[in-house]
This record gives structure tokens, C-alpha cells and sequence, in this order.
């Protein structure tokens, strides 16, 4: 790797050295031989020197020897997306990555100033999953502009994201006695979307919130999640009894005449709610619990199924999880999940811990 001479003989054999000085270049773990095109060596290193630096600054054979700055690509990457929740989350990572790169330009993006960049996020006190999230954009914006060859690779190929699986925290499960503490602090709608998510282990977002009355069976007490996050959450779920006189009763209070949704927007009927955030924080807070998110409601749900001795494979399959080999060959009948919830429900009633269905005032 550095500066040479070709040389050749010629048809007489006489040895033939090429007026021009060479150089050869490692890139990509790939050799790339190119003409300095000059005969002067001292001018021929400093050609070397800047073609070296064009590769550490990922500028080598681009049409362009003046890559954009971090913020103009930044601009012209947020325009590109349509969905303007995913445009605000974006602005929101990119503002992070522009704190810390400020005017640099694309090219300046290094796998150091990445590692640099993860450093600073952990001393401001950010967590392996919000550092991951800026990362994804960053390489998501990096794999564009190589795409167009405003640099010559994407930096990511030398930079690993943080380990989220050690620093993950345990999910919360709710006891059988803080589930009557929390359901007698809860608003009636809160009250049903609790005991519902710890009965049927729902999805919070996806599958239980956007519920319609259709979807509720209750001649037959099965539930019908027909839009999910994957195939396998699209399913029928057996109702527990405590669930169908919940529900039963929150029907009575609302039912498919006020809105076709279980739980409907107040202010648009026609609607179903988006969250729970503040409710679900403010129960907590009245009934004494230290907060966690409702979402882990499902790992009560399949932390209570396991302990009443239903197997692993129905447990996720109740949950609507993706199969692996062992689901593919144990496919779960409707009895079989009838089974779990008689299971669940047994279980509750040994804890000494009876949840009632209160009424919904």
C-alpha cells in the first residue's frame, strides 16, 4: 500500500518504467490501484495522502467531493416520510443526533463519532432502548445517502447497538390482591379494560382498545381479536366468567347502540380511544402501587396461567405469539384454551384472592 512505478518490457525485453507515479489503496479490504498522474513524487504523495483521507472520511469515488451537512440531509429525510407519527418520532431522535454532531457533514460521521455519540447519551443518563432508537434513525438516514452515494459507505457497518436484553427490567405482575386494591381506585372504563387485559391478555393498543361489541361473543364466551400484530395474534380467546360479567356490565353502561367500540372515544363515538396513559397512572397513584406500564397486564395474564399449570405452548399461544417448531405441531383447540381460563380461574379462587365484578358506578 503506498506510491509505485509500473514497469513492463517491452518486445525487445528491455525493462520499461512508467513515467507516472501509482498508488495502491486498500478499501473494503479490497486493493484499488490508481494513476497519480503525475511524475513528481513529493506532488504524488500529497495525492496519496488526500485520496487517503477522501477513504477515512468515506468521500473515495463519489460524485460528489462535498457531502451535505447531517442537518440539510436531516431535512430532506424527514420530508420523505409520510406518517406524521413517525415523522414526529424521527425529529425527536434527530434532534439528538444533531446536538451532539451540530454542523458535521455526512462524511464526518465516523464509527469513533457513533461511539462517541453513545457515550454521551449514556452520560446524560439515556437508556440502551432510547440510544438504540437515535441509532436506527441515524443508520436508517447513513444507509440512504450511501444508497446515493453522497458517501461511499454507511458507518454502521463498524458500529454495534446496545445490549437492551441485561439492562431490560423484569415486567411487573400484578398480585390477585393489588389487581382489588387497583380495580376499586379505577374509573368503571379503566376497571373493565383491567380486569379484560388480566383475563385475556390482550394487547393493549392493538388488540384491546380498538375492540368492537361484534367481537365479543358472549352466547359462546369467546372473544374474537381479528386484527393484530401478527398472524398468529389473530385469534379466539375463551372469556373467564369474572371477564364476561364485567364486560356484560360495561355493555350496559355503553353498548354497541352509543358506540360500535368496547371502549369508545368520548369524544368521538364513532372512534375508539388511543391510550390510557394518564388514567392508568392516576389509578396507580390513588391505589398506592408504584408505577408500571399497563402493558405488563399481559404478563400477568400469562404469569398466572403458567402458575396454574397450563404448558408453556398454550401460554403463548392464548397470548397470540408467533409459533416456533413446537407450535407448529401443537396446535391449540378451542377446548384446549376453554381449559387454560378454567385453569386461571381455578387458580384464583385457591389464591383466596376472588376478584368481584363490581358494578361499574
Amino acid at each position: 500500500m503506498g506510491l509505485y512505478r509500473r514497469t513492463w518490457r517491452n518486445s525487445d525485453g528491455k525493462l520499461i518504467t512508467s513515467p507516472p507515479w501509482w498508488m495502491s489503496l486498500m478499501i473494503d479490504g479490497r486493493q484499488h490501484c490508481e494513476s497519480t498522474g503525475t511524475s513528481n513524487k513529493r506532488l504524488a504523495q500529497k495525492i496519496l495522502d488526500k485520496r487517503k483521507g477522501e477513504i477515512a472520511e468515506g468521500r473515495f469515488n463519489l460524485p460528489k467531493s462535498n457531502p451535505p451537512l447531517l442537518q440539510e440531509w436531516a431535512e430532506q429525510f424527514l420530508g420523505s416520510i409520510a406518517h406524521p407519527n413517525t415523522k414526529r418520532t424521527y425529529s425527536s431522535c434527530i434532534q439528538m443526533l444533531l446536538n451532539f454532531f451540530g454542523d458535521a457533514r455526512l462524511s464526518q460521521i465516523t464509527p469513533d463519532r457513533i461511539e462517541q455519540f453513545k457515550l454521551s447519551r449514556r452520560r446524560d443518563g439515556a437508556g440502551p432502548a432510547t440510544i438504540n432508537r437515535n441509532l436506527a434513525v441515524l443508520r436508517q438516514m447513513m444507509k440512504l445517502a450511501a444508497r446515493q452515494r453522497l458517501i461511499a459507505r454507511t458507518p454502521f457497518q463498524e458500529v454495534d447497538f446496545c445490549e437492551e436484553r441485561s439492562s431490560r427490567r423484569q415486567p411487573h405482575v400484578l398480585t390477585f390482591e393489588d389487581q382489588k386494591t387497583l380495580v376499586a381506585a379505577a374509573p368503571p372504563l379503566l376497571r373493565t379494560l383491567i380486569v379484560l387485559l388480566t383475563e385475556t391478555g390482550l394487547r393493549v393498543g392493538r388488540e384491546a382498545l380498538p375492540l368492537k361489541w361484534d367481537d365479543v361473543d358472549r352466547l359462546n364466551g369467546v372473544l374474537y381479536v381479528r386484527q393484530s400484530k401478527t398472524r398468529a395474534g389473530i385469534r379466539a380467546v375463551p372469556l373467564s366468567n369474572l371477564c364476561t360479567t364485567v364486560l356484560a356490565e360495561w355493555r350496559r353502561l355503553t353498548g354497541p347502540e352509543i358506540s360500535p367500540y368496547v371502549f369508545a372515544n368520548p369524544s368521538n363515538q364513532q372512534s375508539h380511544l388511543k391510550g390510557v396513559r394518564k388514567t392508568w397512572a392516576r389509578a396507580l397513584r390513588d391505589a398506592q402501587i408504584g408505577f408500571f406500564p399497563i402493558y405488563n397486564l399481559r404478563a400477568t395474564f400469562a404469569s398466572r396461567l403458567s402458575a396454574a399449570g397450563v404448558p408453556d405452548v398454550f401460554v403463548s399461544q392464548m397470548m397470540g405469539h408467533a409459533g416456533g417448531l413446537l407450535q407448529t405441531y401443537a396446535k391449540a383447540i378451542t377446548e384446549y384454551r376453554r381449559d387454560a381460563i378454567r385453569k386461571l380461574e381455578a387458580y384464583r379462587e385457591s389464591s383466596g384472592e376472588k376478584i368481584q365484578g363490581e358494578a361499574l358506578q
